[in-house]
Parts: structure tokens; sequence; C-alpha cells
């Protein structure tokens, strides 16, 4: 592989004003992604806790930037090899995607 972009980021543990811990994922001083609060009582807050008790590695980032939510999220799980096939059924809810073969992409040695 050759790099064509590099970009330095930071990733936090940060304690909110009400005592709960979220992951920061600093991009530059005015853009971050922040995870999901799990205790807060909303929409997202709930259904981040749902997802959290079924895969304990599924994280949830809410996108801002200069201090306003862009609205946009940033998902991702940690699953072992063999857990992915219930993750991807569960997430588009069907078996069709089974009937392909899995095929892993040649990694490639990193230059600069």
């Amino acid at each position: 592989m050759k790099t064509i972009f590099e970009k330095d980021i930071k990733l936090q543990k940060v304690i909110t004003k009400k005592g709960v811990e979220l992951w920061k994922i600093e991009i530059s001083p005015n853009h971050f992604f922040l995870e999901q609060n799990p205790f807060k009582d909303s929409k997202y807050g709930r259904a981040y806790r749902m997802l959290k008790q079924k895969y304990p590695f599924f994280y949830m980032f809410w996108e801002i930037e200069n201090n306003q939510y862009t609205g946009r999220l940033l998902m991702g799980t940690i699953v072992e090899k063999q857990d992915i096939d219930k993750l991807i059924t569960d997430l588009v809810q069907s078996e069709e995607y089974k009937q392909y073969e899995d095929i892993m992409e040649e990694i490639e040695p990193s230059e600069g």
C-alpha cells in the first residue's frame, strides 16, 4: 500500500458534566466525534444502550464541528470473524448475502 493522505487524530476518554465516561475522536480542535451517551434518556441513547447489550463492542459517535452537531454519525463494531455473519444478518435483515463467497483482499505492505 502507498500512503496518499495522513492525518493525526486523538482518541480520548472524556467525562461529561453528568459524570459519564465517553470516547472522543478528535480530528482537529473544532472537529471531533463524540460517543453517544448510553445513559441519555432519548431515542438514540436508548437505541445505543440496546445495541451495546447485544454487541458490547459496538460504537456510535456523533460528528461535532465548530461546536455544532453535523447530523452525521460514525458507527462501527469490533467483532470476531465468526460473529460477523450474525451482525450482518441483524443489520441487513436478510440471509441473501450469505450466498456470496468470503473473499479477503490481499494486504500489501505499507510504503512511507
